[in-house]
């Protein structure tokens, strides 16, 4: 049986790596952070995300999904506009976590009593 929490999971951190990697150039233009810092963060956090996304099949990898929140809500200390994209990407995080927790949850349990 797939998972549909890994599956939303992982589209989360996807659309999440796209903008984590496009704060590289703002980083660069809008901040007093250096070049290359700038693309350690924006491209470690994208490649953090894509990594991640790959390895949901195991619980820890959920626990470094909520680490990559929390810093996507910090680099709002840098892009100020990060702080709303930061929570809002948590609140899609969350809801993939729960929901699709729960939905795996009553797809088992209908699962098990169905005749086979």
């Amino acid at each position: 049986m797939r998972s549909l929490q890994r599956s939303m999971c992982a589209a989360i951190l996807a659309l999440e790596a796209v903008v984590l990697g496009l704060t590289t150039p703002v980083l660069i233009s809008l901040t007093d952070v250096s070049w290359q810092t700038s693309v350690v963060v924006g491209v470690g956090l994208m490649l953090a995300c894509l990594l991640v996304a790959g390895l949901l099949r195991s619980r820890l990898a959920y626990y470094a999904g909520w680490a990559i929140q929390v810093a996507a809500i910090a680099l709002g200390f840098l892009i100020p506009v990060m702080f709303g994209l930061g929570v809002v990407f948590l609140a899609l995080w969350w809801a993939a976590y729960a929901v699709g927790a729960k939905i795996d949850r009553e797809k088992a349990e209908y699962q098990e009593g169905q005749p086979t």
